[in-house]
């Protein structure tokens, strides 16, 4: 009877697990096979496609465009990520401290931006990045300080677009590491306050090193964000489309050589690069991370 009542749960847990793996098959795995089928391809002027097997693939090691797009995210992941996740941290470490005044309030006004969908949180900061009647300029007018153009260089969007994705996912970060402070033993907070240590030195040697898996899972998040990042840059490009160029990332150059240039075959293969990049990218952090985690404990 036992047996049977065990062998019902698992068949009735398989239901519930089905539906997400028909949609994982359907919406990913489908997909990335017929991208990395259509790559090895080249469509002719007539005849349709024809067969070239590696052909795009060593197209695009050679190109230059998405050499420079690739150089773009790295800088980008290097210059936002630490800043994200930096605040993403203070702020779950001032909200679990106890200290915060209105906790509640505070916790929903951060996570607040994740709920905006990107494109409409994208046209608000663009209007705010505008050069000539933008928010942000207005202010700096009314200051005295004259006009500055937020996307007059690469250099300077790819810092507009790290303040756009840091204030749309930094709440996001912040209650996944909230959520782990929650879950952690306050024993070891007791023991500390009775030896005398502050709640800087509490958080700092105590909660810190036990929030490090949690910190490290918005890392890799992180990671395939920076690599993907197309929404910002795409939206962007109507405002300032010699700078936030057709290929300013590999994900808008993969877009726009579909859609717009006519080179699905190539497109392909950028995207079926950028997914195995960002693999390999993840498979080297997770190692890096290991390793630290080990010397951590």
């Amino acid at each position: 009877m036992a047996k049977d009542g065990i062998k019902a749960s698992k068949q009735t847990g398989l239901y519930f697990v089905i539906p997400f793996f028909l949609l994982f098959i359907g919406l990913l795995v489908v997909p990335l096979i017929y991208s990395g089928y259509i790559s090895l391809y080249k469509q002719g002027l007539v005849g349709g496609n024809r067969f070239v097997g590696l052909a795009n693939y060593a197209k695009l090691i050679q190109d230059p465009q998405v050499i420079s797009g690739l150089v773009r995210v790295v800088t980008f992941f290097f210059m936002q990520v630490p800043i994200m996740l930096g605040v993403a941290i203070f702020c779950a470490l001032a909200i679990d401290s106890g200290k915060l005044r209105f906790p509640k309030v505070f916790r929903i006004l951060i996570f607040l931006p994740y709920a905006v969908p990107s494109i409409v949180g994208v046209v608000i900061w663009g209007y705010f990045y505008g050069k000539n009647y933008g928010f942000l300029n207005q202010v700096l007018g009314y200051l005295g300080v004259d006009s500055v153009n937020f996307l007059g260089s690469q250099s300077s969007a790819l810092g507009s677009i790290s303040n756009i994705v840091t204030w749309q996912f930094a709440g996001y970060n912040m209650v996944i590491l909230y959520a782990a402070l929650k879950g952690l033993s306050t024993d070891l907070y007791e023991a500390a306050a009775v030896d005398g240590a502050g709640s800087i030195k509490v958080a700092w040697s105590i909660k810190l090193p036990q929030l490090y898996p949690a910190i490290f899972l918005t890392l890799i998040f992180s990671v395939i964000g920076s690599f993907q990042l197309f929404v910002e840059p795409y939206q962007l490009s109507t405002l300032a489309p010699t700078v936030v160029n057709n290929y300013f990332t590999p994900n808008v150059y993969s877009y726009t050589s579909a859609f717009l240039g006519n080179q699905l075959n190539y497109a392909a293969a950028i995207s079926f690069s950028l997914g195995l990049v960002i693999v390999l990218v993840s498979t080297i952090v997770t190692l890096l991370g290991r390793r630290a985690g080990e010397e951590l404990i």
